[in-house]
């Protein structure tokens, strides 16, 4: 009895099986990776972000920044429901493929939409409601393509049923929203993200999705963090443009280097590693509440941490040799975006391995403070806090939990 006890330990969870044959070419096998077309496909999202960066840049305002996190928002969570699916099936071949190249040009649409969120063009088709109907096309492939790869599997199939209402729904308020405008817009597009996620975290919670491949899954998360690390390069560039090259830009763009790669330590040194392992050994319903709760909402503020750094570092090499203090909208984005990102970790922490990480939360606490010396400060100084202090956090880290990283990483020095 023990024997087989610890046998039907061993063995992969329902939940984790195709459910019959008309599933089980299509499902992926376990340690499947990312195929060269999804990457392909992250491209548009490279472009979104950029211009949902540039949005909040231009409006240079505390509103300005909230609607920019509300369009980021519907980003992400475009994003996370195509990383579901590939563990479905892989990206580059059939339905799939025809489906998600269909999804990449209703996502270049909303992205080339993004500066007329609000504030409509003059001529032309009308700006708000293009961005809300490209979304709808978006949410829409997906779970069609979806339906289709459920054929055989009655668990699946009633899932993805349940998920039309708070999609159809959330769009809707997308679109009503984007006919009203105004402060209407925003209150709307909001409401609409809690009827989304909302409505699909509460049928997902104990639902039946799959996760077949758990290294596929760790693995695209960790390929949209480089993607939002990359923003943060992108957004120095765009901070430099018609500014004459000079010492305290080269010093801005060195310090801008050494504040992206302390957003890759924290995330990628250990913390995504030890999650994907436990994402791993995870089974059944745990497996599938560590997916949708850590990665599919988890992940978010540590993107939007990314974004928001990223504008602060724009402002400061755009304004590294002005002589004047940070000001307040891109020392809130430089400040806050960090200290969102770092909490964004502390979630994803406790939510996937049950953690706190008291360093980390120090952290947040001396970014927060960092704040009214940032806003004061010539720009180079705000951006040296921060390095500093992601700097502080890594080296303790490293002291602390040296074990657990040897072991996570046994060939790391």
């Amino acid at each position: 009895m023990a024997a087989d006890s610890e046998q039907h330990d061993r063995q992969p969870d329902r939940q984790d099986r195709p459910q019959d044959r008309s599933t089980a070419g299509r499902a992926l096998p376990v340690g499947s990776l990312v195929t060269t077309f999804e990457l392909f496909f992250d491209l548009v999202y490279v472009i979104t972000l950029t211009r949902v960066t540039a949005f909040m840049a231009h409006e240079h305002s505390g509103a300005g920044l909230l609607r920019g996190l509300l369009l980021l928002a519907l980003v992400w969570f475009s994003w996370s429901a195509y990383a579901w699916l590939g563990n479905q099936a892989r990206a580059d071949t059939g339905a799939v493929r025809l489906g998600m190249s269909l999804a990449m040009a209703g996502v270049f649409v909303f992205a080339l939409t993004v500066p007329e969120t609000w504030h409509d063009a003059p001529g032309g088709l009308y700006g708000p409601v293009v961005l809300s109907c490209a979304y709808l096309v978006v949410r829409c492939v997906h779970l069609v393509l979806y339906g289709y790869l459920a054929r055989g599997d009655i668990g699946l199939r009633r899932q993805v049923r349940v998920s039309w209402p708070p999609v159809l729904g959330g769009c809707a308020l997308l679109i009503v929203g984007a006919l009203i405008g105004g402060g209407w817009q925003t209150a709307l597009f909001a409401a609409a993200l809690v009827v989304d996620w909302g409505g699909v975290h509460l049928t997902s919670r104990r639902g039946s999705w799959r996760i077949h491949s758990a290294a596929y899954f760790t693995e695209r998360h960790q390929l949209f963090v480089i993607i939002a690390l990359g923003e943060s390069l992108i957004a120095m560039g765009m901070g430099a443009t018609d500014h004459p090259l000079s010492t305290p830009m080269l010093a801005a763009a060195t310090l801008g280097v050494a504040a992206a790669s302390g957003l890759w330590w924290l995330y990628f040194d250990v913390v995504s590693l030890l999650v994907e392992h436990r994402l791993d050994e995870a089974r059944g319903q745990t497996r599938l509440t560590l997916a949708v709760n850590a990665f599919g909402y988890g992940h978010f503020p540590i993107v939007a941490g990314i974004v928001l750094t990223a504008l602060g570092v724009e402002g400061v090499v755009a304004y590294a040799d002005s002589g004047k203090g940070l000001g307040g909208f891109y020392a809130s984005a430089l400040c806050g975006g960090s200290a969102v990102y770092l909490a964004g970790l502390l979630l994803f922490g406790r939510l996937s391995v049950g953690v706190w990480g008291p360093f980390r939360l120090a952290a947040v606490c001396l970014l927060l403070a960092w704040l009214p010396a940032a806003m004061v400060l010539p720009p180079l100084a705000g951006l040296a806090g921060i390095v500093v202090v992601f700097a502080a956090v890594a080296v303790a880290e490293a002291r602390r939990y040296g074990e657990l990283r040897r072991n996570v990483r046994p060939n790391a020095s």
